[in-house]
């Protein structure tokens, strides 16, 4: 199995992966053309980028190609439909640069409120600006407003917490019992978390429901001269609304990623946000700490071992979510005999009554004498079916699973 990394990695994750019995081939720093080229070249069957971006013409290259690994939690730099209708798994590794991101976030806020980088700069061009810079709104006792209260946003809490700052939260998926656990008050939406904060933070997934979530109206609602801190994803934010917000001296903003930030291999910020006021940046490195990177790498070679070892593959995103509403079709469980042929007779008459299977797992009972296989089927065999199965004196029973 070949292995084509195409970002950093530490330098001990090629020499692991080879050790799993698979080639390692790292190149970084290509585009597309380059690196589709490369992908094919290679006879990649897996693939592991970072920050390098895989669109469908590199997918449609690498005719070999089984798997994607993001090294890191988001994927939106992936053409993960275009990976679905290939058949090739995108995986990504969740939760192993938290506490890196947490840090960038906080770190941002504080040099905002300070003006840190502002202060550096003059003081390297050798100007003494004291009393200018001797003014700051402070961070203890102020109001941290967080949308998103996943792993990232946890830390963070918890860290603007421990700075004496009282949080306001919103999640999709928070309730009121869940901020109570972490110690945050609830906000009902995002508009109530820009009315009450003094520092919005944003730890939301990158999705149709969170592109554009702080918009014009967002930023009007914000505090004067709040303070918006993203380190999340850039299309979180409507660009052009904070661009005249930030003219306007109405908000503050310390940002890590941006609306079509460039590549990995790409030298120029070309960014409209270049010549506007009122913010500082960062070169999307929320997740680039030498921790992180060693503990994102392992869980990217992790995957690479259990996917070479069992064929199956952890922190799939791409994958259709089991069906809680059949739309017509059904759960179907057959018991049988553990013989060679079984399982390819029931699938044959389900194929031969247009019945589609889309999820099946096949169980062995102890002696290997008989099995279960529990399926889920696009639509309820019938009645003929059902009883063709029966017959059969290697089915032990078939029977759909009635709600």
């Amino acid at each position: 199995m070949n292995v084509f990394i195409a970002d950093k990695l530490p330098g001990w994750c090629s020499a692991k992966i080879e050790s799993l019995g698979a080639k390692a081939i790292a190149k970084s720093g290509l585009k597309e053309p380059e690196l589709a080229d490369a992908v094919r070249q290679a006879d990649a069957n897996v693939l592991i980028v970072r920050s390098t971006k895989v669109t469908r013409a590199v997918i449609d290259a690498a005719p070999s190609l089984a798997l994607i690994i993001r090294a890191g939690a988001g994927v939106d730099t992936i053409d993960t439909d275009r990976a679905a209708e290939r058949g090739i798994y995108v995986a990504n590794c969740p939760g192993t640069n938290s506490a890196a991101v947490a840090e960038l976030a906080i770190g941002l806020m504080l040099a905002v409120d300070r003006r840190i980088v502002e202060n550096a700069t003059d003081l390297r061009a050798g100007k003494w600006a004291k009393k200018e810079y001797s003014k700051a709104d402070g961070i203890k006792g102020r109001t941290l407003g967080v949308l998103g209260v996943g792993a990232i946003g946890r830390l963070v809490i918890e860290r603007a917490k421990a700075l004496g700052m009282r949080v306001v939260a919103w999640s999709r998926s928070l309730t009121p019992e869940g901020a109570a656990d972490l110690g945050v008050e609830f906000a009902a939406g995002p508009m109530d978390v820009a009315k009450a904060a003094d520092v919005v933070s944003l730890h939301v997934a990158a999705a149709k429901e969170t592109k554009g979530l702080v918009n014009a109206a967002f930023l009007a609602a914000m505090k004067p001269r709040a303070m918006l801190i993203n380190t999340a994803r850039g299309d979180v934010i409507d660009q052009a609304a904070l661009i005249e917000a930030l003219r306007a001296g109405k908000v503050r903003a310390g940002l890590d990623v941006y609306s079509g930030e460039p590549g990995a291999a790409d030298t120029e910020f070309n960014s409209p946000l270049r010549d506007v006021p009122n913010w500082i940046g960062t070169h999307h490195i929320g997740a680039s700490t030498e921790q992180a990177q060693d503990e994102t790498a392992a869980m990217a070679v992790d995957i690479v071992a259990d996917f070479l070892r069992t064929g199956q593959v952890a922190n799939c995103v791409n994958m259709q979510p089991p069906s809680t509403d059949l739309h017509g079709g059904c759960r179907f469980v057959v018991r049988h005999m553990d013989k060679v042929g079984v399982l390819a007779g029931v699938l044959a008459r389900l194929r031969d009554e247009g019945i589609n299977v889309e999820d099946m797992e096949n169980r062995i009972f102890r002696g290997a004498t008989a099995a279960v296989c529990y399926l889920t089927l696009s639509k309820r065999p019938t009645a003929a079916v059902l009883a063709s199965l029966q017959s059969d004196a290697n089915i032990i029973r078939a029977a759909v699973v009635e709600a």
